[in-house]
């Protein structure tokens, strides 16, 4: 016996689809509310790059996270549930900022993020390494120990490279401008694949053809 939604509809049919369509636009609709009425503490949505789908979840604070594909959207936000707070909303529409800049700088169009930031999941050292890294320049490039040293722990290349593969706003925060001594990739949360794409994009100045 094939599946049936609550008003005896085949999702496979078409009237099945278009009353899943109009399901999920009414639960949009309700997050940008909620949302725009400040009852969520984090709001989230589903951006596309040439990456992947981007997860982007933001607080009234600022950017808190963005996540690659592979973490899965469920794991990213019982994370965010359990460290910051239960009351998450997928709303876009809050979130248009984030998807422009970022649409943006995949375009070759914005070198640097305006985007305000949230902190919050980041600890005291690895603060310093990231707020380290947010100023190397587009286009740019520090070793490890280099971003250590800016941090104020020139012996602690190995932490700093820690707290850069736990970033948790990567592209934003920029880590993969962050390269071994002698120029070698080092890591990336994301995979060496992306981080070799952004460091092609900069070094490019933006998509093919511009």
């Amino acid at each position: 016996m094939s599946a049936r939604n609550a008003r005896g509809q085949s999702p496979q049919s078409p009237a099945g689809a278009a009353v899943a369509a109009a399901s999920a636009a009414a639960a949009q609709r309700l997050g940008e509310r909620i949302a725009a009425e400040g009852l969520a503490d984090v709001s989230y949505a589903s951006i596309d790059s040439p990456l992947g789908p981007l997860l982007v979840a933001s607080t009234r604070r600022g950017l808190v996270r963005l996540a690659f594909p592979e973490e899965g959207t469920d794991p990213v936000l019982e994370d965010l549930s359990a460290k910051l707070s239960p009351r998450i909303v997928e709303a876009r529409g809050t979130l248009e900022r984030e998807r422009r800049e970022l649409e943006e700088y995949f375009l070759g169009d914005r070198r640097a993020f305006e985007l305000a930031l949230d902190w919050s999941l980041i600890g005291p050292f690895a603060r310093r390494v990231l707020r380290a890294t947010v100023r190397i320049p587009y286009g740019g490039v520090l070793s490890y120990s280099q971003v250590a040293t800016r941090a104020g722990s020139p012996r602690g290349s190995r932490a700093a490279g820690n707290a850069l593969g736990s970033n948790p706003i990567p592209i934003v925060i920029p880590c993969h401008r962050v390269l071994r001594t002698g120029g070698a990739l080092g890591g990336y949360g994301g995979g060496l694949d992306r981080k070799r794409a952004l460091l092609d994009l900069e070094s490019r100045g933006g998509a093919e053809g511009r």
